[in-house]
């Protein structure tokens, strides 16, 4: 609550939502331009470290560094604009570079340039690696002479006022060129749509580390999916315990190693489909579609993309049934041997019992002797005390009186230890 009359107390996600709005907006680019874009995979502290070099290379021309916590920063250094951004996976560096105009597009090769890379160390393995080339062109003007002989995917984007071309392959060291024909954009659509382009072919990278995943699961999934049915028919046959116990071992081992498996995969399953998503969106925010007699951008990922990505989605839909297929039998099986053990514990149960009967009768005659036992015991002390008094002169015959004490003497111990047998609640 704010105080009356005073400012609202802003909500402390405000800010952060602000700035993710304009976290990497669109920059302006002129026609002739080319662009060297790189895109890597840091992992753990490279991230930091990848903050500082920057940030040193900043200084070292005099120019600030990225801020704290910032997604982006474009800065000239000269010679060419560098724009660098943090994604959640993956880091970008993407270097600006004037070009003359009327000059072929990619001329000179990039091979014949100084690698820009060089100012800063690469934060991590390379993912992406693109030479961009942004020329005037008339509409009908044919694929740049670069990809001669090559099969090129050409689009005709933005209502026609541009061509974007490609190969998709790599060149002699190692950049994939896309070539992007200005018919009349203007500076602010041809950066935006540059940086379209550059984004779907880092995405398509990030989409297809899914396939190698998934193409080195799947035998895992078949071996497993070709030993389950022997494992249920083993449930169908009757067996030991140790049969069952067996069998359940076999089951769980299978379902623990399917279980890895699909958890080291979960997130680059789930990743694929995100980047197919993004390149599908990214396309379609380009308004592109096939050029003349050519093979279209959309056409292409649909033809060379979606295969990976539906293979992806199949092995992880096969692992996750297959995954509650191996929890259903392991359920079953569990059972029977609780079972089992139920069933062994009923066994175990009666023999104590039965042992139990025995212990009373056995007790009960223990009883009867020591009932009989006392009272020989009472009747020879009664004999003692008689004898005494037929000694002192009373008119006791000590015979007549223990063989009278004996019955008494009986019946009084008995009633004691049916007593105590009573109050311990036999």
């Amino acid at each position: 609550m704010d105080d009356a009359g005073g400012d609202p107390v802003a909500h402390p996600l405000r800010e952060f939502a602000l700035r993710e709005m304009h976290a990497r907006p669109f920059a302006p680019l002129t026609t002739p331009h080319r662009v060297l874009h790189y895109a890597f995979m840091p992992e753990g502290e490279a991230r930091v470290i990848d903050r500082r070099n920057l940030r040193a290379l900043c200084e070292s021309r005099g120019l600030p560094g990225p801020a704290s916590g910032a997604k982006h920063h474009r800065v000239d250094l000269g010679d060419f604009v560098l724009l660098w951004e943090g994604h959640t996976e993956f880091t970008t560096y993407s270097f600006e570079i004037p070009a003359a105009a009327g000059v072929e597009p990619f001329a000179p090769p990039a091979e014949g340039w100084r690698d820009p890379m060089s100012l800063v160390p690469a934060p991590g393995p390379l993912l992406a690696k693109v030479d961009l080339c942004l020329v005037s062109a008339p509409a009908d003007a044919p694929a740049p002479a670069a990809f001669a002989g090559r099969d090129v995917a050409r689009s005709s984007v933005e209502r026609g006022r541009a061509t974007i071309a490609s190969d998709f392959a790599p060149d002699d060291r190692g950049f994939v060129r896309i070539a992007l024909l200005d018919h009349g954009l203007g500076a602010a659509k041809a950066g935006a749509l540059a940086r379209r382009a550059l984004e779907i072919e880092t995405y398509r990278v990030l989409c297809l580390l899914g396939l190698p995943a998934a193409q080195e699961m799947a035998p895992a999934i078949r071996g497993v999916e070709l030993a389950l049915p022997a494992l249920i028919d083993g449930m169908r046959r009757e067996g030991t315990m140790e049969d069952n116990r067996a069998l359940l071992d076999r089951l769980i081992a299978h379902a623990a190693e399917l279980e890895r498996a699909a958890s080291a995969n979960a997130f680059r399953f789930g990743a694929t489909r995100a980047y197919h998503k993004l390149i599908e969106s990214r396309l379609a925010a380009t308004g592109e579609r096939p050029a003349e007699g050519a093979v279209g951008w959309g056409e292409f990922f649909a033809r060379r993309l979606q295969p990976a990505v539906r293979t992806c989605n199949a092995v992880q839909r096969r692992a996750d049934e297959l995954s509650r297929r191996l929890a259903r039998a392991a359920q079953l099986l569990r059972t029977r041997v609780e079972i089992d053990l139920e069933t062994q514990n009923a066994g175990v149960l009666r023999a104590m019992n039965d042992l139990a009967r025995l212990q009373l009768r056995l007790q009960r005659t223990v009883e009867g002797l020591s009932v009989a036992a006392i009272s020989y015991y009472v009747a020879s002390l009664a004999g003692h005390v008689f004898d005494g008094l037929h000694a002192a002169g009373y008119p006791v015959d000590p015979a007549v009186a223990t063989a009278l004490a004996v019955p008494v003497a009986v019946l009084a111990v008995g009633v004691v230890v049916w007593r105590i047998r009573s109050r311990h609640g036999e």
